[in-house]
C-alpha cells in the first residue's frame, strides 16, 4: 500500500471512520504513521499488584477462577476473579449504569463470553483500595485474551497512548497503526537525511524510527526513535531559518536613512529621563541596521519595564524624520490602544501624526484613516491584524514593529512585509526567550536584549493574600498619598466561568473605599473614555483604578505602589509579570498582591513562581514548560512550527546538533543541490516554501 493511499482504504476504517481521522488531520496512511503517540503506558509484567498505589495502573495476566453478577439500585456490577501462575489473585470489577428496569438483552453477555472459567486474559485497570479487606481489587479499563495475536499491541509492552477525537479509541488506533505497518508502507518511506548525518549522530533510519515510535520493544529503543524524529524536525526548521536569514541578508534596500534629529532630539529632551546604557546600546544596533543597505530583521527582547516601547518609538521617529511611514502591530485591541495612548503622551507637542486601526474602528473613522495612510498624512499607524488587511495601503511604509512577537506566526509577518517590496522589521517580546527557543523559532532574526531596568525602579514585594488583607494594604498606601490598581479578569460575570467581574466589583469597591476616588477601565469603553480615565489617574485625580488587563502595558504612573490581582489563577505567567510591572516605577516601596480563588495545581504553581522571582527569563521559560512552546509562541492554533516528536526543553542537545549540522550543510551546499540533499530539500519545500516565501529552492 502506498503512503499516499487515503486512510479510508486501510482495513477496518472506511468512509465513516475516515471523517473522524480528518479531525486529527490524518488523511493518508503516511499521515497515520506520522501521528505519534502522546505518551506511553508501561504495561509490562514484573510487579505484583500489591506494589501499586491506589491511583496506579495495574497490569495483570491470569486465568479466570469464577465470575459473579451483582445487581444494585443504580448500577449493575460484574466481577471476575483471576489467578496468575504464581498464585496471586485479583478481583476485577466492571460497572454498567442501569438505564431502565427491564433489560431485554444480557448487559454482560460479552464479558461472560470473554471471562469463561480457565480462560487466560490480560486485564488493565486501576487499583481500588490498597488496604481493602478482601485483597487485591481493580476496576478494569481494558481486557484482552492472552492468546490473541493483536493483544501484544495493547498489553505486555510499552503501550502507545494517542491524543484522539470522540469516536476513536486507543485500542482501535493502535490496531490501525499496526495494520498500516503490516501493509509494507514503510518500505517506501523516504530517507530524507543524508547518510553521513545518520552515521555521525548514530540515528535510526526513517522506517526503524517510525516503527519503534509506535511499538517500541524497550525504553532505549523508544528514546532512539524519538531522538531520530526530533532531530529531523529540528534540522528541517533550522535549515529553513538559515536559508531565510541568508535571503534577507542579500536583499538590497532601495531607500536610506539619515539621522537628522529633527524629531529624535526634542523627543529625547521631553522624556524627562535618561536612557539606560542597555537602551543606548540597543538603539545603536537598530539605527545601524536601519542605515545599512540591507533590510533590518531584528528581535528586541526585554523584561517588563525595561523600556522597549521607547526604543521602538526612537526607531519609528527615525523613519518619520526621513519622510517614511512606520507601523506597529499588536496582537489585541487592548494592547494596540494602549500603545496608541502611550505614543500620544510621549509625542505630545511633536509634529507626528499617529492613528490607531482595529476591527472596532468605526466605518467613517476607518475610511478617513485609510485615505490618510494612502496619502502619507499618517506617520505612525498602530493597529492589530487589521493592519495587514488588503485594503490597508501605505504611501511610503518602511519600518514595521511587531509587539508580542510570539503572538504572531510566520505567515502574518510575511503578510506585513508584502505591504512594500522592502521593509525594515523590528519585533518585540516582553517574554524573554531562552536561547534554545530563540535559535529554534527566531532563527532569521538578529537578537537585541534590554538587560537592565531604568534607575530608580523599586523592588516589588509579591505575595498572596485574601481580598480583605489586600484591600487593607490598598487603604494603607492610599492614605499615604499613593495610588493603587485592582485588576479583575472579566468585564461581566459569566455563568460558565466563576471569576469576579470588574463592572460588578467596581460597585462593591466603591462601598469598601467610600473615602477614596475610584475609576473603572476596561476594553469595551470608548477610546475617549479610556484616555480620560488614564489621564485622570496619571494626574492623581483618582486614587484607585479598577480595571481589566487593559493596563497590562503602556501604563507608567510612578505614584502607583499597589497592584492587586483578583482571580490570579486565571492569568498566565506572562500576564501576571506584566501587571506586576505597572508598579515599582517611582521612589516608593511597592507591592503586588495576588488573590487566587480556586487554584488547581498548575494555577497554584504559576502563582508560586511569580511570588518567588522577578526574573523575566526564568518566568518566560517556566511559562513555556507549563503551557508548551506552541501555545506561548502562538503556533498551537495555527499549526505552524509545532514539533511532533521534539521537546524544546528536554532536547536542547539535539537542537544544537541540528544547528551545527545545518551550518555545515549550508556552507558546503547552500542550494541543497547535492544528490544526498535532494530528498531533504524536497521536504523543506513542502513544509516551508509557500508560507515562508523561501526563494531559490525549487
Amino acid at each position: 500500500m502506498a503512503a499516499s493511499t487515503h486512510i479510508q482504504y486501510l482495513k477496518g476504517i472506511g468512509p465513516a471512520k475516515a471523517k473522524l481521522f480528518e479531525r486529527l488531520e490524518v488523511q493518508t496512511v503516511e499521515d497515520l504513521l506520522h501521528y505519534y503517540p502522546r505518551t506511553y503506558q508501561d504495561r509490562r509484567l514484573g510487579r505484583s499488584p500489591n506494589e501499586y498505589n491506589s491511583d496506579s495502573l495495574v497490569v495483570f495476566k491470569g486465568r479466570v477462577l469464577r465470575t459473579q453478577e451483582i445487581p444494585a439500585r443504580s448500577v449493575l456490577i460484574f466481577k471476575a476473579f483471576l489467578e496468575d501462575e504464581t498464585g496471586n489473585q485479583v478481583e476485577c470489577t466492571w460497572f454498567k449504569k442501569r438505564m431502565y428496569r427491564g433489560f431485554r438483552f444480557d448487559p454482560f453477555g460479552t464479558l461472560k463470553k470473554d471471562f469463561r472459567i480457565n480462560q487466560e486474559l490480560w486485564v488493565i485497570g486501576k487499583r481500588e483500595n490498597k488496604n481493602n479487606f478482601f485483597g487485591n481489587k481493580i476496576t478494569v479499563e481494558e481486557h484482552y485474551p492472552a492468546n490473541d495475536v493483536l493483544t501484544r499491541l495493547h498489553a505486555g509492552r510499552l503501550t502507545p497512548i494517542y491524543a484522539l477525537t470522540e469516536g476513536l479509541t486507543n485500542k482501535q488506533f493502535r490496531q490501525f497503526v499496526y495494520e498500516a505497518l503490516q501493509t509494507g508502507t514503510l518500505d517506501s518511506e523516504p530517507e530524507i537525511l543524508p547518510p553521513d548525518l545518520l552515521s555521525k549522530r548514530k540515528l535510526l533510519s526513517a522506517p526503524q524510527a517510525l516503527k519503534a515510535v509506535h511499538f517500541p520493544n524497550s525504553l532505549a529503543e523508544l528514546e532512539s526513535a524519538r531522538t531520530r524524529l526530533a532531530y529531523e524536525e529540528f534540522l528541517l526548521l533550522a535549515t529553513a531559518w538559515g536559508i531565510k536569514r541568508t535571503q534577507t541578508k542579500i536583499l538590497a534596500k532601495d531607500y536610506s536613512y539619515q539621522i537628522k534629529k529633527t524629531l529624535l532630539t526634542p523627543f529625547r529632551e521631553q522624556l524627562g529621563f535618561e536612557f539606560t546604557n542597555s537602551q543606548k546600546k540597543v538603539i545603536n544596533e537598530i539605527f545601524k541596521d536601519l542605515c545599512s543597505p540591507r533590510p533590518m530583521n531584528r528581535l528586541l527582547q526585554g523584561d517588563v519595564g525595561s523600556g522597549k516601547t521607547v526604543v521602538a518609538l526612537c526607531a519609528m521617529l527615525l523613519a518619520v524624520e526621513n519622510d517614511y511611514q512606520a507601523a506597529l502591530m499588536a496582537p489585541t485591541e487592548i494592547l494596540a490602544e494602549q500603545h496608541f495612548l502611550t505614543f500620544k503622551r510621549l509625542l505630545a507637542g511633536l509634529k507626528v501624526n499617529v492613528a490607531v486601526l482595529t476591527s472596532s474602528t468605526k466605518t467613517a473613522a476607518r475610511k478617513k484613516i485609510l485615505k490618510e495612510l494612502a496619502d502619507g498624512k499618517i506617520d505612525i499607524l498602530v493597529g492589530t491584524h487589521a493592519v495587514i488587511q488588503d485594503e490597508v495601503q501605505f504611501r511610503n511604509l518602511r519600518l514595521a514593529v511587531i509587539d508580542e512577537q510570539h503572538r504572531f506566526g510566520v505567515k502574518q509577518r510575511s503578510r506585513l512585509k508584502e505591504k512594500t517590496a522592502k521593509l525594515d522589521l523590528l519585533t518585540m517580546t516582553a517574554t524573554p526567550i531562552p536561547r534554545t527557543l530563540a535559535l529554534a523559532f527566531y532563527g532569521d532574526l538578529d537578537v537585541s536584549t534590554l538587560s537592565e531596568l531604568p534607575p530608580g525602579r523599586q523592588p516589588i514585594q509579591t505575595e498572596t493574600a485574601t481580598s480583605k488583607l489586600a484591600y487593607d494594604r490598598v487603604r494603607e498606601e492610599v492614605q499615604k498619598g499613593r495610588q493603587a490598581y485592582i485588576v479583575f479578569p472579566l468585564i461581566e460575570e459569566s455563568e460558565k466561568i466563576s471569576a469576579k467581574a470588574v463592572t460588578e466589583e467596581f460597585e462593591k469597591l466603591k462601598k469598601v473605599f467610600p473615602e477614596f476616588r475610584l475609576a473603572i477601565l476596561h476594553g469595551q469603553m470608548s477610546q475617549s473614555e479610556k484616555e480620560t480615565v488614564m489621564a485622570d489617574f496619571a494626574a492623581h485625580k483618582t486614587d484607585i483604578l479598577v480595571a481589566t488587563p487593559v493596563i497590562e502595558v503602556g501604563i507608567d504612573v510612578k505614584n502607583a505602589t499597589v497592584m492587586v490581582i483578583e482571580n490570579a489563577e486565571r492569568f498566565g505567567l506572562a500576564s501576571l509579570h506584566q501587571l506586576r510591572g505597572r508598579v515599582g516605577r517611582g521612589e516608593h516601596e511597592s507591592y503586588c498582591i495576588l488573590v487566587p480563588q480556586h487554584a488547581g495545581s498548575v494555577a497554584r504553581e504559576r502563582v508560586d513562581i511569580i511570588c518567588a522571582t522577578r526574573d523575566g527569563f526564568k518566568i518566560g521559560e517556566r511559562d513555556m514548560q507549563l503551557r508548551g512552546p506552541g501555545e506561548i509562541l502562538g503556533t498551537r492554533q495555527s499549526g505552524e512550527l509545532e514539533f511532533k516528536a521534539g521537546d524544546i526543553f528536554k532536547d536542547k542537545d539535539i537542537l544544537y546538533w541540528a544547528i551545527e549540522d545545518r551550518d555545515e550543510i549550508l556552507t558546503k551546499d547552500p542550494s541543497l543541490s547535492a544528490p544526498q540533499h535532494l530528498l531533504f530539500k524536497k521536504k523543506l519545500i513542502e513544509l516551508y516554501q509557500q508560507d515562508w516565501h523561501l526563494i531559490d529552492l525549487s
